[in-house]
C-alpha cells in the first residue's frame, strides 16, 4: 500500500516536469535502425535524464521513464492491432498471449518494486521495470508481424 501511495505522489507531481523534459525518441529509433534491439530498451530514457535539467532527479527519471515507456506502449499496441487483423486465425490466441503477458508483467514489477516500499524509489523502479518489459514485448510483437508480413 505504502509503494502504491509513493507512486501516486510521484505520478500527481509529473505534469509539472513533464513540461520541462528533453526527451525525443532518437536514440531508440537509431538503435533499432541498427537492428540492435534490446540493447536499444532505455536508450531514449537515458538521454533524456541526461539532457534536462533535474533529469537525474526521482521526478525527472520517473518522466523519462515514462515517455519511453508510452513509445514502447504506442509501438506494442500498434503491432498487437495488425496481427489481429492480419492474422484473424490465431487473433483469440494473440489476444489471451497479451492478457496473460500484462498479468505477468505486472507482477514482475510489482516484485522488482517491493524492495523500495514506502520510498521514492519505487516508483521509479516500477516504471523502469514497466519499461522494460513493455519494450520485451513489443520486440517479440514485432517479430511475429514481420513473421507474418513474409507469409
Amino acid at each position: 500500500m505504502r509503494h502504491a501511495l509513493a507512486f501516486l505522489c510521484l505520478w500527481a507531481a509529473l505534469p509539472a516536469l513533464a513540461q520541462d523534459l528533453v526527451f525525443s525518441t532518437a536514440a531508440v529509433d537509431q538503435c533499432l535502425a541498427a537492428g540492435a534491439e534490446d540493447a536499444c530498451i532505455g536508450l531514449s530514457a537515458e538521454a533524456c535524464q541526461r539532457d534536462t535539467r533535474g533529469g537525474g532527479s526521482t521526478l525527472g527519471m520517473t518522466g523519462c521513464l515514462d515517455r519511453e515507456r508510452a513509445y514502447w506502449d504506442g509501438a506494442l499496441n500498434y503491432y498487437y492491432q495488425d496481427l489481429r487483423t492480419r492474422d484473424p486465425d490465431r487473433a483469440d490466441a494473440l489476444r489471451d498471449t497479451q492478457r496473460a503477458w500484462i498479468v505477468w508483467r505486472d507482477a514482475t514489477c510489482a516484485y522488482e518494486a517491493a524492495d523500495y516500499a514506502g520510498g521514492t524509489l519505487a516508483g521509479v523502479v516500477t516504471l523502469d521495470c514497466l519499461l522494460r518489459q513493455t519494450a520485451r514485448q513489443t520486440l517479440f510483437l514485432r517479430a511475429i508481424h514481420t513473421d507474418v508480413l513474409q507469409r
